[in-house]
């Protein structure tokens, strides 16, 4: 059940860029901080459904506090900041090591290699979809959004791998949204202009994506990291920007393209490399 809510959280994921069209006209941090306050309001929210006390305190450590907040706003500072300084095709792609690293910190000795061998094929894959017909070309000008790109995969793959040591409770998921929350709203503050005027879909937009991608789906991926297939998780982390792209295909903003099921293949291959059970020969 616990794979099942992982695979629940990359399909929320998968539909960040189609939820996320009413809301591109607001500015990124002050998004951030509107969504991970809803996040923080679903625990709230749970806890008066299941009778229990609302503002029951965290049972964090400092570390967890720190890891946690430092985690998920320290990825969506780095991959806005990348956005502003390098292409998008190249900062997605660089971020998108990510599933493979976790493929790599989750596996034992013993699994490592073909976790590795599982994870590149699964990056090649999302490579076809992701830079699609456009051209990709590292440019040392833009060094600083390549290496806050890597920032980005480095920080959530050492974070997903964190959530399967670590002993907090799902709903601590929601004191550190609200830390997150403040952080951002902070960040937009200093960095954006203030602007609050939103429009009845912007509000639509909001909602929906705090509910799923940029909210809901943290619970999901907290209990699936603690509880589930790792492995297989991180295989199919890949699909991620496939669904998105199914997704706005399906909605008309995006075009149908052999790209899709060439990744497809790619991504089935990578996690059946990375998953299929190691055989022992045993010798006398």
């Amino acid at each position: 059940m616990a794979t099942l809510y992982g695979v629940i959280a990359i399909f929320m994921w998968g539909g960040l860029a189609l939820l996320g069209v009413n809301t591109t006209a607001i500015p990124a941090f002050q998004l951030l901080a509107l969504c991970f306050l809803i996040s923080a309001l679903l625990m709230f929210f749970k806890r008066l459904l299941t009778n229990k006390n609302v503002f029951e305190k965290p049972v964090l450590t400092l570390k967890q506090w720190l890891i946690g907040i430092g985690a998920l706003f320290g990825f969506h500072f780095c991959y806005f900041i990348a956005m502003k300084n390098a292409p998008a095709i190249e900062v997605s792609l660089i971020a998108y090591l990510w599933p493979m690293l976790l493929a790599v910190f989750v596996a034992n000795q013993a699994t490592r290699l073909k976790a590795l061998i599982g994870g590149v094929v699964g990056f090649i894959g999302i490579s076809f979809i992701i830079i699609g017909e456009g051209k990709l070309g590292f440019n040392q000008q833009y060094l600083m959004g390549y290496l806050l790109a890597f920032c980005c995969a480095l920080i959530w793959s050492s974070y997903s791998w964190y959530l399967s040591t670590s002993s907090n409770k799902v709903d601590d998921i929601g004191w550190l949204s609200l830390g997150v929350s403040l952080a951002a709203f902070i960040a937009h503050l200093i960095l954006e202009p203030n602007h609050w005027q939103f429009t009845s879909s912007q509000y639509v937009g909001i909602l929906l994506l705090g509910l799923g991608p940029v909210g809901g789906a943290f619970y999901l991926w907290d209990l699936a990291m603690k509880k589930g297939n790792k492995s297989l998780l991180a295989s199919l982390s890949f699909s991620a920007p496939l669904l998105s792209s199914i997704i706005l295909a399906l909605a008309g903003f995006n075009a149908w393209s052999q790209n899709i099921v060439v990744a497809l293949v790619m991504i089935l291959l990578g996690a059946f490399i990375a998953n299929k059970p190691v055989k022992f020969k045993l010798t006398s």
